[in-house]
């Protein structure tokens, strides 16, 4: 055999060694990847195996077109975009919040049980929002909400705020921008300079409340009444009395429904309040409550309503796939945060054959340096997971708006933080 029928032989001898070591040592395992940060780990994604993310959202009860209306803006976004690097994208779970503390702690365990489930897109509700939060960074997985705006999740007046936890984000708008707008708007455009407050004792609601009234006592505004009533309450009849008492021109209450049901209806039947007006915020922004005729006249705090080319073609495939238009305020924040997460998840994937891994540091740090353009705006997250390009739009509902879609479109004022 000569020198160069060897030197073949030698190299086809390693190829073919090369290959069975190869064939021998299987699929890439999580032992064949070094996670950034032990504490948050990885997920190993198999060969054929999905791309797992879930949602915990309202859905039941008084509010669950808050959280049924954001689902609905998750499946568009899947429906755009079923694969990523080969894997199908799997929505694995579907959790209740309820709205409340215990369904979002209870919704968070589910989810986190499955060790493949990488991201939440969630909570519906601040008040929920917070300990979910909390449980779903704890397992090392990120959260990114649609609709939390209580400024204790994310940032308040620049410092963390009380119920931050690394790995949240959100799409939705702080309620420091929102509690500014309807502030302006009272003071500015109404010409109002006595207001009561109504909170219901959760986290959204004290914020904003808080937000609003803070804001409105720097335009020389007055609080004459700050005062809660409870979530589940039915008779407001006290509390509307000591509003009347205390020569509020505008009752501002950013409660949910059923709560809210009964503080526009029975405030017609108090004395004192027959030329007060009423306003309400995003949690009563609904197809069911709008549809009310107590709520006829009141004002409304909101996202606005995005007004472009994406956004109608995202409300087309809504109609077509749901009947219906969109039913709340938040479906277009809930799918920017959906693919905001798919986005982080492509970018951070490290791919050996078939197998796919994601190491959750790398995913977190993708997150905040979050840079879309999505159909809310443009989205750049800061330090504290604040991600939304804010804009709030005050509207009105009247004889003339029948349904949701229509008391959106009716926009008196529109604030942008800093104007």
């Amino acid at each position: 055999m000569n020198g160069h029928k060897k030197t073949f032989f030698f190299v086809l001898v390693l190829v073919v060694f090369a290959m069975l070591a190869a064939a021998c040592a299987g699929p890439a395992t999580l032992e064949d990847f070094t996670p950034k940060d032990a504490s948050l780990g990885g997920i190993l994604i198999g060969a054929d195996e999905p791309i797992k993310i879930a949602t915990l959202q309202a859905m039941s009860g008084a509010v669950a077109s808050l959280g049924t209306d954001q689902v609905r803006g998750v499946e568009i976004a899947i429906d755009e975009r079923p694969e990523i690097l080969g894997h199908k994208v799997d929505l694995a779970f579907k959790e209740d919040d309820l709205c409340s503390s215990e369904g979002g702690t209870t919704g968070a365990q589910r989810i986190v049980s499955d060790p493949q489930v990488i991201g939440v897109i969630g909570t519906s509700c601040s008040g929920a929002g917070v300990p979910a939060s909390k449980i779903v960074s704890e397992a090392g997985r990120v959260m990114i909400s649609g609709s939390n705006t209580s400024p204790v999740l994310t940032e308040v007046g620049g410092e963390k705020g009380a119920a931050w936890q690394p790995g949240y984000y959100r799409t939705a708008h702080n309620d420091a921008v929102q509690g500014a707008a309807a502030a302006n708007f009272v003071y500015t455009k109404l010409g109002l300079t006595k207001v009561a407050t109504i909170n219901d004792g959760d986290p959204y609601t004290q914020g904003l409340t808080t937000a609003f009234g803070k804001s409105f006592k720097d335009l020389g505004g007055d609080i004459v009444l700050a005062t809660a009533i409870g979530a589940t309450d039915t008779d407001m009849r006290p509390v509307l009395t000591e509003v009347a008492a205390s020569g509020a021109q505008l009752i501002f209450f950013p409660i949910f429904q059923p709560a809210g049901d009964f503080v526009a209806g029975q405030a017609k039947e108090v004395s004192g309040l027959e030329d007060v007006k009423l306003m309400g915020a995003d949690g009563l922004l609904s197809d069911t409550y709008v549809t009310l005729p107590q709520t006829k006249g009141m004002y409304f705090s909101g996202p606005a309503t995005p007004k472009t080319p994406a956004y109608a073609d995202f409300v087309k495939k809504y109609e077509s796939k749901f009947g219906e238009k969109p039913i709340q305020a938040f479906h277009a924040q809930a799918y920017d945060a959906a693919n905001m997460l798919l986005d982080a998840i492509q970018a951070v994937a490290q791919q050996k054959g078939d197998v796919l891994y994601i190491d959750m540091k790398d995913l977190r740090d993708a997150l905040y340096k979050t840079d879309m353009q999505g159909l809310t705006g443009h989205i750049v997250c800061n330090e504290f997971g604040d991600c939304a390009d804010a804009v709030i739009d005050i509207v009105q509902n009247t004889d003339a708006t029948p349904d949701i879609t229509a008391v959106k479109a009716n926009v008196l004022y529109e604030f942008r933080p800093g104007q």
